[in-house]
């Protein structure tokens, strides 16, 4: 049960900190500028200064970065093997053999080489940084706000179907740890192993489908998916925060410095077919740029209050 303790974790409180006082919006857009921009460098450098940025912002955050570094603990293991050894397996190029692993049928010869681990590696830290920045734009930005915005620009019934999703995800993650509570507290210790495992996972999705039932029928009840259109509220938008301009110009910054990188090339990295990555000043310069620039509207905390 340490991964659904871990879960309850990650989710939006009201922080003391600049990023949770700017609107939802403003806070996922910067958050996904971090992301993208991880997304459009290979260069190490450039990924460990993007990764240390997040975790700085996360820090700014009211603490977010220890939730953060919780929860990634439980995964960064899982995704460290699987990208690696499928890069290692599954890329044929690199110059420098270190381990011949013969003939395997349909995928010939399988050659292990030290640039292909880089390459595994390298893909490793972006995803941690693309993992993290998601994860702290669910820390930072209110779901019900950006919910507010999908239901009157995008879609009512998306909408209605995201807010019942993270509302109930929790509760099913309560079910469950109760479930495994009780069937411990049995005099015989309760079904141990996988079946005891099984079993909680079918009390929880057989607990999911009549919640999902009762749901549904208040849903009837009170006109969804009839006919008619009920009539709007009229309800104000929400109002913006004086720290929206810093953080949507640092999320602009630094998506239009990652796209020059990525079309002009200035942070040169290659793995294959060896390892080549030249740390110039320019690559450095871009690498402070990218921490400054993150952490830039954190220096503003007029109106946070501890």
């Amino acid at each position: 049960m340490s991964t659904l303790a871990s879960s309850r974790r990650i989710a939006y409180r009201r922080r003391a900190s600049p990023l949770h006082a700017a609107s939802a919006p403003v806070a996922a857009a910067y958050c996904l500028a971090l992301a993208t921009a991880a997304l459009l460098t290979e260069n190490p450098v450039l990924l460990g200064a993007l990764m240390l940025a997040v975790l700085l912002a996360a820090g700014a955050s009211g603490g977010v970065a220890r939730d953060l570094l919780r929860s990634l603990r439980l995964s960064a293991p899982l995704m460290l093997a699987m990208i690696v050894i499928v890069n290692v397996i599954v890329t044929r190029g690199g110059l420098t053999v270190f381990a011949r692993l013969g003939d395997w049928g349909v995928l010939g010869q399988v050659d292990l080489t030290v640039e292909a681990v880089v390459y595994g590696l390298v893909v490793t830290l972006r995803m941690f940084v693309v993992v993290l920045a998601c994860l702290l734009a669910v820390c930072a930005a209110d779901p019900d706000e950006l919910l507010h915005i999908c239901r009157r620009r995008i879609s009512p019934h998306s909408a209605l179907t995201a807010t019942l999703a993270t509302r109930l995800l929790p509760v099913l993650g309560e079910d469950a740890r109760r479930v495994a509570e009780a069937q411990r507290c049995r005099p015989d210790g309760g079904v141990q192993g996988a079946r005891g495992r099984l079993a909680v996972v079918r009390a929880t999705v057989g607990g999911a489908l009549e919640r999902s039932l009762d749901v549904a029928a208040v849903l009837e009840m009170r006109g969804y998916g009839s006919t008619h259109r009920p009539a709007r509220k009229v309800r104000r938008s929400p109002s913006r925060s004086r720290h929206d301009s810093a953080f949507l110009a640092a999320a602009t910054a630094l998506l239009a410095m990652y796209v020059l990188v990525a079309v002009g090339g200035f942070a040169p990295f290659s793995a294959l077919p060896s390892v080549s990555l030249p740390v110039t000043s320019t690559v450095l310069l871009l690498a402070c740029a990218t921490v400054a620039l993150a952490l830039v509207p954190f220096a503003n905390r007029r109106g946070i209050q501890p």
